[in-house]
């Protein structure tokens, strides 16, 4: 799930309580959401999961920043019936769109979600479908809801979370193929091939122009990640941040941690990897930028125990959002960002 506490829209006990007066509801003849799609119709395979794709859906909520993108750069805006938890502010293209969104800073309960009757439940997180939280897709399933998660983050089966995703998923082309997909569920095939043209395109333009003029030997070392109590909370391991700062000529300086994609780390192991680019990546609110990073930033580089890190000497720490190191249509856009970050001299 993602780093804060606030993730668990509802207990276990309280979810599955709730879960089965809506499965008894539904036996008994009432339908809190629309009738369970044919089993037998035309599906589209996601993380394991076959989704009814016979129909596009009518009633959409997106939960999480790369999910309600996603859905707005596809066209969809006026299929969704609701939007939950921003990390940062949404691109510029879709700031028109999502204010006229219902929007929830948390997830909603499982009740409130299905208050606005919603067919489909698209995430750009593996959280939203566990016991926890809203149930797992099988669930959500039998009361006539089917689901997407955007697969970069596929978790090893239905219900499980981040901590189990296969990091060979966690590609940029996994980002274009859902684009594909969603766009054929949603009837939006043209729109998707636009965006996915316009991503193909940004990330050719910085390969281009790193082509022949940065050794592989040579690529700055780059640690995402922000203070915490612990030290520092950075991304390594399955995260799709080490991605993005590859696609943009540098090396994740914690690539080969296991386990979450997120890990607190103590300040002696930021230290001795020495890297030599900090971006903090600020999170979580729908207003939030890059800019809100300034506190943070003034926090590491006047710390005397990171006086003589790389990333301070050289004045290399920036401001990022949590937003931008994850995997969805703005991730071409992060890896511009990123490239132009860390490769200066040859991105004017």
């Amino acid at each position: 799930m993602k780093p804060t506490d606030a993730r668990a829209a509802l207990g276990r006990a309280r979810s599955a309580a709730v879960l089965a007066l809506l499965l008894a509801a539904t036996a008994c003849g009432g339908s809190p959401s629309s009738p369970a799609p044919e089993t037998a119709g035309e599906t589209i395979r996601n993380c394991d999961v076959d989704v009814a794709a016979a129909e596009p859906p009518e009633r959409v909520f997106a939960a999480y920043q790369p999910a309600i993108e996603t859905a707005h750069a596809l066209g969809i805006s006026d299929r969704l019936v609701g939007t939950a938890f921003l990390d940062a502010e949404v691109m510029d293209e879709h700031a028109a769109a999502q204010a006229e969104q219902e929007y929830y800073p948390n997830l909603p309960s499982l009740e409130e979600l299905l208050s606005h009757e919603p067919d489909f439940v698209l995430s750009g997180f593996n959280g939203v479908f566990t016991d926890e939280s809203l149930g797992t897709r099988a669930s959500l399933r039998e009361l006539g809801v089917e689901s997407w998660i955007l697969s970069p983050l596929c978790p090893s089966e239905d219900g499980r979370t981040d901590e189990t995703i296969d990091p060979a998923t966690v590609t940029m082309d996994n980002v274009y193929a859902d684009l594909r997909d969603l766009g054929t569920l949603f009837d939006e095939q043209e729109r998707a091939e636009q965006v996915i043209a316009g991503m193909e395109a940004t990330v050719e333009e910085v390969a281009q122009t790193l082509d022949g003029r940065v050794a592989e030997e040579d690529r700055p070392t780059v640690m995402i990640g922000r203070p915490s109590d612990q030290g520092f909370r950075v991304a390594g391991g399955p995260d799709f941040s080490t991605e993005i700062i590859d696609l943009a000529g540098g090396v994740n300086a914690f690539a080969d941690l296991d386990g979450r994609r997120n890990h607190d780390v103590a300040t002696e192991d930021v230290i001795a990897r020495d890297p030599d680019f900090i971006l903090v990546d600020v999170c979580c609110d729908a207003r939030m930028t890059s800019a809100d990073a300034a506190d943070q930033i003034e926090q590491i580089m006047d710390d005397p125990a990171l006086a003589n890190l790389t990333a301070v000497t050289g004045g290399r720490v920036e401001g990022f959002t949590f937003a931008d190191r994850s995997a969805g249509v703005r991730s071409a856009d992060a890896v511009a960002k990123v490239a132009g970050t860390i490769h200066s001299d040859l991105f004017g």
